[in-house]
């Protein structure tokens, strides 16, 4: 660890150790600042974090890659390669959906295969995806690669993107925008549900979420062997590597402010440490609420930040078997009977439906390093309404874990209560107690149209000078290529330290 005393550099204090702040540190400290990392939990990595339990490895949160060329940025910001400490591989087909029917998609990087899946499906719904991966690329081509790590702190920066607005039909939800491509309720479900992977509702969320098509077949899925702690832990000793610190169990209880400027930090031990700057990694309600709860708000007030639509919430059982199931691919879904009606469920009435679809990630069908020989680690997800919904997870978890494995045994993993030999669950209040997330919410603010852009709160504090903001809450949003590239937009804002410009 550096000498602090004798470290002249300009002090910048990161709260909170998600990929987000991680990212935020290591282009901090490559610019020249001295940074400390802040960490709640007893490890790295927020929601990324990971359990080991009886000799299985499991990651809490993100599966996947979508966008590797920010983490190799990353690396080379540092002076170093990713490649050196960070094995990806690229999984194909993406992901497999299975419909309630029994029927079966798989989502293939390569178009022609990909045309035959559509075509397999609905014959005369070919063409209209040849249309919705040429108007993918186009939306890709300005909502990501021209907008996703401009800051949104000015109002001119909106108005100048507009027309493209208009001209995209960014106006419009991912689920209607697909409907004009797609006739066949499978298609048009296949395609529309990548919003639920950053907390978005498919019938709310802006059409410029349908990029996605467009940015995994440029890119790839890929995944981390090791699983994403490994990116974890690649990403700290990039941060030491450049002569900062990350303390664990070092939780943040307020951001100090005098005369107008964040100034530094006091921890819950009471231990206050002071800072030229100070950028929150932490939940966005929980930052202005809380760590700001003391100083006068203009914009995100309480009685705002309560108003404010939150994303889903989630909950996921993690499971280890005592024997392989070989027939189940990395990444399938699961699907339940209902589509729009659960989404309505879930984000509108906020209630805990009887039904629920499904994500089912099998790591160590490529990592078999994450059990046991012989063994399987699985996850499985089911977006569920956040907190708003009065549901009492302390009662009714274990009941809709046993309704979850029941699902899983008539459908791909028969006979799997045989077979389990380790679990462990995550819900909505676990969020909120663990992470200090808003509701529960397990991706932060809804990327809603007018929750997006200059509508979310800004990467530079609209209530503070010297605080930035990056992660889920703020621009892009969430996803692990939204939180990065958040961090990314600091090199824009925050001014080079002061005898390095």
């Amino acid at each position: 660890m550096p000498d602090m005393q004798a470290d002249g550099r300009p002090h910048a204090v990161v709260i909170g150790s998600g990929f987000g702040g991680l990212a935020a540190a290591i282009r901090l400290g490559a610019r020249g600042w001295r940074v400390t990392v802040l960490e709640k939990l007893d490890a790295p990595g927020g929601r990324a974090t990971v359990f080991e339990q009886d000799g299985f490895r499991f990651d809490a949160g993100p599966t996947i890659i979508t966008a590797p060329y920010l983490l190799e940025e990353l690396w080379q910001v540092a002076g170093a390669r990713l490649a050196d400490d960070i094995d990806l591989r690229a999984i194909d087909p993406f992901y497999r959906i299975r419909f309630d029917d029994g029927g079966t998609l798989s989502c293939h990087a390569d178009l022609d295969a990909m045309r035959a899946e559509v075509a397999r499906i609905s014959p005369e719904d070919a063409a209209g995806f040849d249309r919705f991966i040429r108007d993918s690329e186009k939306i890709y081509d300005v909502a990501f690669t021209q907008l996703v790590d401009q800051p949104f702190h000015r109002i001119g920066t909106l108005l100048r993107e507009v027309p493209d607005l208009v001209r995209l039909q960014g106006y419009r939800t991912v689920y209607r925008k697909v409907s004009d491509y797609f006739r066949h309720p499978k298609l048009r479900i296949a395609f529309s549900f990548h919003p639920l992977l950053i907390g978005g509702n498919p019938m709310t969320t802006t059409a410029y979420y349908c990029l996605v098509g467009h940015l995994e077949r440029t890119h790839g899925v890929h995944y981390a062997m090791g699983g994403m702690g490994a990116l974890v832990k690649g990403m700290a000793g990039l941060i030491r590597r450049l002569g900062g610190t990350l303390r664990c169990k070092a939780e943040v209880a307020r951001i100090e402010v005098a005369q107008g400027r964040a100034t530094g930090v006091t921890l819950a031990s009471g231990e206050a440490i002071g800072a030229d700057i100070v950028v929150s990694n932490a939940d966005i309600g929980w930052t202005y609420s809380k760590l700001l709860g003391h100083h006068p708000r203009r914009r995100w007030t309480d009685a705002k930040l309560d108003r404010a639509r939150w994303s889903m919430g989630l909950f996921v059982w993690y499971f280890g078997t005592d024997r392989r199931w070989d027939g189940v691919y990395h990444h399938t879904m699961v699907l339940g009977p209902r589509y729009e009606a659960l989404l309505r469920d879930i984000f509108t009435r906020k209630q805990l439906a009887e039904d629920f679809s499904l994500y089912l990630h099998r790591p160590t069908m490529t990592d078999p390093s994450l059990a046991p020989p012989g063994c399987d680690a699985f996850y499985v997800l089911a977006p569920v309404p956040h907190l708003g919904s009065g549901t009492d997870w302390a009662a009714i978890a274990e009941p809709y874990r046993a309704r979850i494995q029941q699902r899983l045994e008539e459908t791909v993993l028969p006979g799997l209560g045989r077979h389990v030999v380790t679990s462990r669950i995550l819900t909505p209040q676990d969020f909120h107690d663990r992470l200090l997330s808003t509701k529960g919410a397990a991706f932060s603010l809804e990327p809603q149209l007018f929750q997006s852009a200059w509508f979310r709160p800004h990467n530079v504090s609209e209530e503070v000078e010297g605080l930035y903001l990056v992660g889920a809450g703020t621009h892009p949003g969430a996803g692990v290529p939204g939180v990065i590239s958040s961090a990314r937009i600091l090199d824009q804002v925050v001014p080079m330290p002061a005898g390095l410009r």
